[in-house]
């Protein structure tokens, strides 16, 4: 009986102290100000530990800056050179949601902008350790945190000296540099054996050291980082399954010479597209070019060299679930200047941007939509919701931790129109987004949205489609479209005829969801209590409250009539959710917003639909699918 209560309670502690990618690693950018500032990134670096890596991206040539709680604050190496231990204002200190920076500008130079990663202690992802080498005998250094060591960096702190680097994918006895693009070679200066680091007498010299270490978690399903390897074939491509997405990678080839090259989500890995590259080894500012397409699962190497043997870190992208629905959706509504402009205030490092001009009618590109996944760099990959097109690259969309940046272009910018801004974040049990290729057959294509979707939409990005759409309300075997007002449709081939689960989307034959070699995206949703719910309901032909969990309103509320036709529209708290006429846009027209109707009213558990001719979204007896967020 004892033993059973002993089970439960670690049991118990294991689901309560899960520890999640946010809490241990971060990729923040930021643009500098010459006077420093304090970068809050939610990791816990004061009372944990930690690593903080930062690098200039463009225009900028500056070094690769590393600072550690090891060896405290204002103290940097430099990953491409094999310099000593140098006194930076850099970092100067580390604080329970990140870190401050000084004014050097070398991390923060006035409007130039650059890239953070924090690596935070943990079991199973990483530690930062300092060891003393004495003249005589081997140094060691206990990695058992780690479970299984994935890679290590030794670098010399007291004195100049090389970056050697253990992976547990390199070939047996042989190590890297870091600041070198040498292939591996037998150096003999540390060894790892299990969990042992050992600072090998007579071969490496003696001194002080420090040690950054990262793990290999063989749980495919919860764990945080792996460390590989993989062979490219004859075209430089290959893939690899990790049991998760990736939003940060760090790659070498081993077998001959070339650069270490660090990408991650936040600057960019769209999938079909460049990614933004910086070389650990080098101090370049940031390049574009084809490194990994991230899949659900794992990711695709693209265009690397040939037939040659590649070592690599990756860590999973975001995992945490969220507490509040402004974790994960915000409206802002501004104004265009047809100037760049940047909007900020979204409280979250959006993953999907839906943007709507509502001032205008008729427009051909009135709404836009741009995703993280398919990229937002130079020219930005669009697709528009009311039409079939093709996505396109046009202006300049990049995202921000707290928003987007955006350039004069007239479809989200145009100079005193008014815009509303939606901003969506990938979510456990919320929101996921998902790129794949068409096979022409049956199939099914894994998501990490960790439970089942109950509202999927999918749009050809190489083939002229419609916007499909299934819902758990409707049958597996129908389907509306966002870009008419068409009612539900019947046909076995959209899904197969089977509703997604907790890991996969099923795709049949027809062509706008599955066409050989075309490629795709699709948006998943489902119901979180008190932050999102898919749902539906029929129409009683006055007021009926809908009854959503939420405790504050809806915020945003999508309806759309499946029995017949109707548009699919759309209001929000930005635009006015009140007691009174509400704002109102539909996705699958052009039409200009419409103010001069009630068809909604708040209450706190959800939202309220009226019956009104403007709308027609409550008719007696009808039936209607919805998507709202607290």
């Amino acid at each position: 009986m004892f033993a059973d209560r002993m089970r439960m309670a670690a049991a118990y502690w294991a689901a309560t102290h899960k520890t999640y990618v946010d809490d241990v690693f971060s990729t923040y950018l930021y643009r500098g100000n010459v006077v420093g500032q304090t970068i809050n990134n939610g990791i816990d670096l004061s009372n944990k530990g930690g690593l903080v890596w930062i690098k200039g991206r463009v225009p900028a040539t500056y070094q690769h800056y590393l600072y550690d709680t090891a060896r405290g604050v204002q103290h940097t190496l430099y990953t491409s050179l094999d310099y000593a231990d140098a006194v930076s204002v850099g970092v100067t200190a580390f604080n329970t949601t990140g870190f401050h920076i000084g004014d050097e500008n070398s991390v923060s130079n006035g409007n130039e902008t650059f890239a953070s990663w924090t690596f935070r202690k943990a079991a199973k992802f990483f530690d930062v350790q300092t060891v003393v080498k004495s003249a005589g005998s081997n140094a060691t250094v206990d990695l058992s945190v780690l479970g299984t060591v994935g890679m290590v960096a030794v670098k010399r702190t007291d004195s100049t000296g090389s970056w050697y680097v253990f992976h547990r994918s390199a070939t047996a006895g042989k190590l890297l540099y870091l600041e070198q693009t040498a292939a591996e070679a037998t150096l003999g200066h540390i060894t790892v054996s299990g969990t042992t680091l050992t600072l090998v007498n007579g071969v490496i010299a003696d001194g002080t050291y420090v040690v950054y270490a990262w793990a290999h978690d063989t749980d495919t399903t919860n764990g945080l980082i792996q460390c590989g390897t993989f062979t490219t074939d004859g075209s430089g491509n290959a893939s690899v399954t990790l049991g998760w997405e990736p939003q940060y990678s760090m790659l070498k080839v081993t077998d001959t010479t070339g650069n270490w090259i660090t990408v991650d989500s936040m600057r960019g890995i769209p999938v079909g597209s460049t990614d933004q590259q910086l070389y650990p080894n080098l101090s370049n500012a940031e390049t574009a070019g084809t490194t990994i397409d991230p899949t659900a699962i794992g990711f695709l190497a693209t265009g690397l060299t040939a037939s040659k043997v590649y070592v690599y870190l990756a860590i999973r992208r975001p995992n945490k679930p969220p507490t509040s629905g402004t974790q994960v959706f915000n409206a802002i509504a501004r104004t265009g200047t047809g100037v760049a402009a940047t909007v900020t205030g979204v409280g979250f490092a959006p993953d999907w941007w839906l943007v709507r001009n509502r001032t205008e009618g008729g427009v051909s590109y009135n709404q836009i939509s741009v995703d993280r996944l398919r990229g937002s760099n130079a020219t930005s990959p669009v697709l528009v919701t009311h039409n079939t097109g093709t996505e396109y690259n046009t202006g300049s969309t990049i995202f921000s931790m707290d928003g987007i940046n955006l350039d004069s272009y007239d479809a989200y910018n145009k100079n005193t129109i008014s815009f509303i801004n939606y901003f969506f974040k990938r979510a456990p049990g919320v929101f996921d987004v998902v790129c794949y290729t068409g096979t022409g057959s049956n199939k099914t294509e894994t998501h990490n949205l960790g439970v089942a979707p109950e509202l999927w939409i999918v749009k050809g990005r190489s083939g002229t489609t419609d916007w499909i759409v299934g819902c758990t309300s409707l049958a597996n075997t129908e389907y509306l479209v966002i870009n008419t007002t068409a009612a539900k449709a019947t046909d076995a081939t959209a899904w197969n005829s089977t509703f997604p689960t907790s890991t996969v989307l099923s795709l049949g034959t027809q062509a706008a969801v599955n066409t050989n070699a075309a490629t795709y995206v699709a948006y998943l949703f489902a119901s979180k209590p008190g932050i999102s719910k898919v749902g539906s309901y029929t129409g009683n032909g006055s007021a009926l409250t809908l009854d959503m969990g939420f405790s504050g309103g809806a915020r945003f509320f999508m309806a759309k009539r499946t029995d017949s036709t109707g548009d699919w529209f759309v209001w929000d708290s930005a635009r006015g959710i009140i007691a009174g006429n509400d704002p109102h846009l539909s996705l699958n027209t052009t039409v200009a917003e419409v103010t001069t109707d009630d068809s909604v009213d708040p209450t706190a558990a959800g939202i309220i639909v009226n019956e009104l001719a403007a709308t027609h979204i409550n008719v007696n007896g009808a039936t209607y699918i919805y998507l709202a967020f607290a």
